[in-house]
């Protein structure tokens, strides 16, 4: 597939041949959260930003709760380094966008969701089309200064958000811990966001996904450096790739999708 098919609409829906849901989907999810809880479910506008590992779970999460409007914000499109560890990454989707395929899979898990896919890059200029008219906000963004402009600006419009902090180099679920960003110790992201935040006025609001699992050290004659031509008219500063397996960046990302969740239904609230 052309990686670069030119310059999309904002919001892009995927092909909607019948939008009618599929009938007993839900009728797990009702017997747990009764007819009330499905109908908010069903009611609710999400924003997922970044599809990477722990985007495109909790995006799967969410498409299988019955969340009725998904905004899906990514401006990457599929590699083969996406294949160990990223929902959307298979072979017949390399090249293509992750915000594509993203709504084209909720379309096909959730028919009558809402689902709306952004190919753009997020920054301060793109905070109105992002967040406008949403509920809750899902932050995976890789990009500290992209994460802090969301989290600030989910703050500033009283929009809720949670927010994953490090988990590409993670390996133990029994250390994850979910909590206001303020409460966060010994992730490096995370006290870097809080730092930023801080310059911004925010001291705490954003729920952070994070572990108290120290981050390894790659031996040198492992390190690989950025390929740039990879991220050719890509925006944002080009990093070192981190070492990751499967398993971390998906619970985080499902994490994510639980706290979102159970908020929706009137479970678990933004802790104190």
């Amino acid at each position: 597939p052309d990686p670069d098919p030119g310059p999309a609409p904002a919001h892009a829906p995927a092909p909607d041949p019948d939008p009618a849901p599929i009938e007993g989907a839900y009728s797990r999810i009702r017997m747990r959260v009764g007819d009330e809880g499905l109908q908010r479910l069903q009611g609710a506008k999400v924003v997922v930003v970044g599809l990477g590992a722990v985007g495109s779970f909790a995006t799967e999460a969410l498409a299988r709760s019955a969340i009725g409007t998904l905004r899906l914000v990514d401006f990457d499109n599929l590699q083969p380094s996406n294949l160990n560890r990223q929902l959307y990454a298979l072979k017949e989707t390399m090249g293509c966008f992750k915000a594509d395929v993203a709504a084209q899979r909720v379309k096909s898990i959730n028919p009558a969701c809402n689902v709306q896919g952004m190919r753009v890059f997020f920054d301060a200029t793109q905070v109105d089309a992002v967040l406008e008219g949403m509920d809750w906000c899902v932050d995976a963004i890789d990009s500290l200064n992209s994460k802090v402009e969301l989290l600030a600006a989910c703050v500033a419009r009283s929009i809720p958000v949670v927010s994953a902090m490090g988990a590409a180099d993670r390996t133990d679920p029994m250390l994850l811990r979910i909590s206001d960003i303020s409460e966060t110790d010994g992730c490096p992201l995370a006290r870097l966001v809080r730092k930023r935040l801080r310059k911004r006025g925010v001291q705490s609001g954003p729920i952070a996904i994070w572990s108290t699992q120290p981050a390894v050290e790659v031996p040198p004659e492992l390190q690989e450096e950025p390929d740039e031509s990879a991220d050719e008219g890509r925006r944002g500063r080009i990093r070192r790739p981190l070492p990751s397996l499967a398993p971390m960046p998906g619970i985080f990302g499902l994490a994510a999708a639980n706290v979102v969740i159970m908020d929706i239904v009137g479970g678990r609230k933004t802790p104190s």
